[in-house]
This record gives C-alpha cells, structure tokens and sequence, in this order.
C-alpha cells in the first residue's frame, strides 16, 4: 500500500538524497534547510488541525511570522521508506518578503525611414506582495517514476486535495515556479549572463541565500528594463522555458488549468505558472463528510483520494475506492480505513479523481489471494 502523510523527522535524509539529484527553488540539498522544512510543516499542520490561523498560535518561536508550509511523504507501508515528497506554502511572500520575479513585456519599434521594424522582449524586476499560494519541491525517487501506480501523480495532486480541504488557509491564486534547464554540474546559462553581472555569487550560492533572505536581490539587480536581446543567443533561449525532468510536472498543471503568467525566475529564467485556486478542478470537487463505516472495495462506484486529520496534525491520505451515501456520508473499505487510523464517524476529506489505476489495496488483495 501506498500511504501519503505529513513529512517526518526520519524523513529528513531520504528528502536530502532526492534533493541531490534533481535542482530544485524551494527544497536545496542541504540538511539544515530541509530541517527546517520538515519541523516548520509539523507546525503548520498542527496549527491548521488546531484552527489556528497564523503559526504564531502554535507554540514556536522559530515560526514567528513565516507562512505555513506543509510538506507531504509518500509512503511504501510495507517497508515504511518514503519515496517521494511535495509541498505547498499557505500564502508566500508579503509586504516584508516579497516574491521577486523579472515581469517580460513585448516592445515594438518602428522606423519610418527604413520602413522596417523590431520586436524586443524587456525584462523588468517586480516584487510581488500579493502572498499567493505557492506548490513546489515535487520530487519521486527514480526508480519509482512511472510507477504503475500513478505514485508521482499521487504525490502532487494531494496539495490540490488537501486546499481544497482547507480552503481558508489558502489564497485566491496559486502560484508554482517551474524550474529552467540546469547544467549537469549544477550552474545555469542565464544566471551566468545575467545575474551574476550583479551578484557576484554562484547560481547555487545565490539560490540557497535567498532560503533566507531576497533583500540582495531587491538591492543589487537593476530595477531598469533589461532588453533580453543584448543576451547570448543560448541565454535567451533558456528564458520561459524548463528542463527534461520538469516538463512532465509542467504539463500536468497545464492541465489542470494553470497558465504562464509572462513572469519568469530571476535567477534561471524559469516560467511561473498561475491557476485561481477555485478554478481548480480538485480543490472545487473536495468534499468532507462523516465516515459511515466499513465497504467492499471491489464494488464501490468511485476512487480519489481520501484523509483524516486528527488534532495533533497527523495527516493521513490515500488513493481509495469510496462510496458516497447521498450528500451525507461516504463508507470506505476497511483498509483504508484501517490505514487512515479513523473510525465511524470521524470526518473524512474526499477528493474524487479517476487515475487510471486500481487503488493500492485492490492489487494487493489480489496477490495475496492468488499466491501458493
């Protein structure tokens, strides 16, 4: 079976080990920052179990004043490894961290003398302090991408199911910066022609400062036009676009609605991608209602993914078979229920979306069923 829960100190490396092997905005591969991370979303989840509407509330300082972060594992229960992870800030950035991007606008000149014109594309640095919603650090471990079942797909889409869920916590704009094409040994063309002209730091080193602070970004990057055509050619070409590895997370959202704002990444030139949150397909369709009890897996008319939430901020979700009864309650089968840790009566967040795959538990049973 396969378990989607809030990340857990015992995490931590499993996240750093797959934090190396793909560059990523929000989750670095360093050991003191996924730390963070990971003890920032416990507070988080227990906050919004609790009610609580800032992280202040939850009895920690060192989450004074940040937006809540919450960072999700997917589980193998049979060896209790996580092999993946994703994450979703409540609201990012605001009028004291603004989210910094370079917003592009398309220029036409003329020249009535030579009769001929141009087109140029100028690069102007923004700070955004509308604080919406941002996913990202999406990550599976290689040897599970592919996965008959669906687990990357499984992993981001759990964000969606659980905005939905709490709605309230969450801004009216979801925002997700996609990564641009990186050079094996971690640098990127752009930034090397761009950026660093300004900030004299490795794409890396200025990548993990801005972990904790984008003030040197505000100050040292040129508030002026910046015409993108004075760049290299191989420069240029990286501006709006992702890497191989991105362009499936890419598509994805695409099809859930979210589109290219004209905004790219200060640092790599990547595209932001922008969806209004009840736009959202999987965050408009999530529902909660009592659990009725105990079904049949095997006959129940629906799948998606369903949770529980406890006080204490124990996420925990799966991809399951589900039956609603009416508007009232759903019954789920007993595995899930089992692995849920629920009982009659709890509420249950239900997401309903059809991935193509028998849930975990059914093939499972099967195989079990069917072994000498």
């Amino acid at each position: 079976m396969y378990l989607i829960r809030r990340a857990q100190a015992k995490d931590i490396d499993l996240m750093l080990k797959l934090a190396k092997m793909v560059h990523f905005i929000n989750l670095p591969a360093d050991k003191e920052i996924i730390t963070e991370k990971v003890q920032r979303s416990r507070i988080s989840f227990r906050a919004v179990a609790r009610g609580e509407e800032t992280l202040e509330i939850a009895g920690d300082r060192s989450a004074v004043g940040q937006s809540p972060l919450f960072v999700f594992v997917i589980e193998d229960t049979s060896t209790g490894n996580a092999l993946g992870c994703s994450m979703v800030v409540s609201k990012m950035g605001g009028p004291d961290h603004p989210n910094i991007a370079f917003d592009l606008t398309r220029r036409e000149f003329f020249s009535k003398d030579l009769q001929m014109g141009t087109t140029q594309v100028t690069a102007k640095l923004i700070a955004d302090t509308s604080s919406p919603t941002e996913i990202g650090g999406l990550i599976l471990g290689p040897s599970f991408r592919r996965h008959p079942a669906r687990l990357g797909k499984q992993i981001s889409l759990i964000r969606f199911h659980f905005i939905g869920a709490h709605r309230r916590h969450f801004a009216d704009t979801v925002l997700a910066e996609m990564m641009a094409p990186i050079t094996p040994d971690g640098r990127n063309t752009l930034w090397e022609f761009l950026g660093r002209r300004f900030i004299n730091l490795s794409y890396s080193e200025a990548d993990k400062f801005c972990q904790h602070s984008r003030e040197f970004m505000l100050n040292l990057l040129p508030r002026e036009e910046i015409y993108l055509s004075l760049l290299p050619p191989e420069a240029r070409a990286l501006v709006g676009e992702v890497g191989p590895d991105t362009m499936p997370a890419r598509r994805m959202l695409e099809s859930l609605g979210f589109a290219y704002n004209g905004r790219i990444d200060p640092f790599d030139g990547g595209p932001h991608l922008n969806a209004n949150t009840d736009d959202i397909e999987l965050v408009r369709d999530t529902f909660t209602a009592p659990l009725a009890g105990a079904g049949e897996g095997a006959s129940m008319q629906h799948t998606g993914f369903v949770s529980s939430f406890n006080e204490d901020g124990e996420f925990r979700a799966m991809y399951s078979s589900f039956e609603r009864n009416g508007t009232e309650s759903i019954s789920l089968p007993a595995e899930t229920i089992s692995m849920l840790e629920t009982r009659e009566g709890d509420d249950i967040a239900c997401t309903p979306i059809d991935l193509g795959v028998r849930p975990s538990y059914v093939g499972e049973l099967r195989d079990t069923k069917t072994a000498p």
